[in-house]
């Protein structure tokens, strides 16, 4: 077993970046073995490795870019209760609002439906290069990663573990893939379930340049919620906290949240119009609203919130992924 793989079993060592790039050049070249990469992804997954170890890997992965001025990203790390994909539709509420969104994501691997799986489903084209995202993002004021602001090496292990189940490495990457994905943002909202380790998360970043924001509340939910007690933790200063009654009402509950298997998109578009229940657009206005705060595009909580409910009101929100479906469509024409 490589020496890193090892390590990671046993809970014994740091793992420098060397070690970690070695790893990964054994993986792109064959030499770390099929039982071998399962067994990493089954260690990651179950625990995270010590902070300095866990700040080497992402060291070991990571491509610096310069950021562009003013462009936030809004991504959870999942395992929490399966709501709807409430950051994407935050991320069309803030671009309605005029913040400059670069949203990643990826699959889903314990709900029904990722950002990337909703997205297909919407007909709204994913960018291809970080150039075709700068495109993007200036020509509709949002854009869509795809798969390929993820390492690579990443990609070899998935497909050296097909047919084998994919749950593993799905959950590895919904936590750190907002750490090692290449999205050249200057701030990044991060919503963190129950499920993952808010303290590991809060050590890599406070290692981080750019502004990261981590949510959590008291439902382990990866979102900002309207009925519950958010905490976000800073890179760049105290907590925050957003409490029911404060910005949002705090009508309703999880139930409100759901996810809808049956009417995934037509649902997504409903709460874009602003016709869904209340709960649900609570959730989605708070989130966008920290998109606003955290860009510093709106400094002020209450002027975002107000900001993102009235795009959710008066269908901005939803005129603008119409417009993205159509040109996606006149593009596959």
């Amino acid at each position: 077993m490589h020496e890193v793989i090892a390590a990671l079993v046993t809970g014994r060592g740091e793992v420098d970046e060397p070690a970690w790039r070695a790893l990964w050049d054994g993986i792109e070249s064959n030499a770390v073995d099929r039982a071998e990469i399962a067994a990493l992804l089954a260690s990651l997954s179950t625990q995270l490795p010590d902070p300095e170890s866990l700040r080497a890997l992402v060291r070991s992965v990571r491509v610096g870019v310069e950021p562009w001025p003013g462009a936030v990203n809004i991504v959870g790390t999942g395992g929490g209760p399966r709501t709807f994909n409430i950051s994407t539709a935050a991320a069309f509420t803030a671009a309605a609002m005029g913040v400059p969104v670069v949203k990643s994501g990826s699959r889903a691997y314990t709900g029904s439906a990722g950002s990337i799986d909703l997205l297909e489903r919407l007909g709204v084209r994913m960018t291809k290069s970080l150039p075709e995202t700068e495109d993007a993002l200036a020509a509709w004021g949002v854009a869509f990663t795809g798969p390929f602001v993820y390492p690579s090496v990443l990609t070899r292990m998935a497909r050296t573990l097909v047919p084998l189940g994919m749950r593993p490495f799905g959950k590895f990457l919904n936590a750190l893939g907002p750490f090692i994905a290449t999205v050249p943002v200057s701030a990044q909202v991060t919503g963190v379930s129950g499920a993952v380790s808010l303290s590991a998360l809060r050590e890599l970043a406070a290692a981080q340049e750019r502004r990261i924001w981590l949510c959590a509340n008291d439902f382990g939910a990866d979102e900002l919620l309207g009925f519950a007690h958010n905490v976000i933790h800073t890179n760049d200063g105290g907590p925050i906290r957003v409490s029911p009654g404060v910005l949002a009402g705090g009508e309703g509950g999880l139930d409100d949240l759901g996810e809808k298997p049956g009417s995934l998109v037509d649902h997504f578009l409903d709460v874009l119009a602003g016709k869904a229940n209340r709960a649900a657009l609570e959730a989605v206005a708070l989130n966008a609203a920290a998109l606003a705060v955290a860009s510093g595009h709106t400094p002020a909580w209450p002027d975002a919130y107000r900001l993102a409910e009235s795009a959710l009101r008066d269908g901005a929100a939803r005129s603008l992924v119409d417009r993205l479906r159509k040109h996606t469509a006149v593009l596959h024409a």
